[in-house]
């Protein structure tokens, strides 16, 4: 099924947009279905991907979950090519984080090669002022510290031992950029960052649909100008 990453949204005088997540084996059928629903499609690829602009207006950009990195896709038509580039075996490292947990996992093709989660308390903000503001923030400070410490020594464990071509950050920004920036981490810091995944609780659950989800094409739809 496709899973939707963003709501319809309105602003101003700009028209509705929505990002859909869609595997390489369910592109061909996507592409037919939005043919279906906005009449004939004609394919431009943009250097970044393709971008299919239907009769009525309404325009579909597909982007790779990756950069071809000297590795193009096969096939006769540019969606063929790039439904066989998003199918290609790329060596995955999640970092997942946010505030109380972590989940990191190395992965390709959509598969949990290695993984490890838990679980690291760090307290809410408090509006206590003075001297017990200033004790509560130590303490969370201290409590976000010890969390990315943790994390960063499983990333270095389990990256340690797996092909890592991709980073695939998720969760909170800040926090995972922290344990990008540990001293453990340093040697993967600078591969490719793919797109940043909404996570909202890392569990060894989640880790599997992060897996599927950094894979997938990344189809933004953005409705013609005679659509409601």
């Amino acid at each position: 099924m496709d899973r939707p990453v963003t709501s319809p949204h309105q602003q101003g005088p700009r028209a509705a947009s929505r990002t859909a997540l869609v595997a390489a084996a369910r592109l061909r059928g996507w592409v037919d279905r939005f043919a279906a629903g906005h009449g004939s499609v004609a394919e431009d690829f943009d250097g970044d991907g393709l971008v299919l602009r239907a009769a009525d207006g309404t325009t579909a950009a597909l982007r790779p979950p990756w950069p071809i990195d000297g590795r193009p896709g096969r096939g006769a038509t540019e969606l063929e090519r790039l439904a066989s580039l998003a199918a290609q075996e790329r060596g995955l490292g999640l970092v997942l984080v946010r505030r109380g947990g972590f989940a990191i996992a190395a992965a390709s093709g959509g598969r949990i090669l290695a993984s490890k989660s838990g679980n690291r308390y760090v307290q809410s903000r408090t509006s206590a002022g003075g001297q017990s503001q200033q004790r509560f923030a130590r303490r969370r400070s201290n409590q976000a510290d010890a969390l990315v410490e943790t994390a960063a020594e499983h990333v270095a464990r389990i990256f340690a031992s797996h092909l890592i071509e991709y980073i695939v950050p998720g969760g909170d920004r800040a926090l995972v950029e922290q344990v990008l920036n540990a001293s453990a981490v340093q040697a993967w810091a600078q591969r490719t960052r793919l797109a940043f995944l909404d996570v909202q609780e890392p569990k060894t659950a989640i880790l599997r649909k992060a897996a599927s989800d950094a894979c997938s094409i990344r189809i933004t739809v953005t409705d013609g100008p005679g659509r409601p």
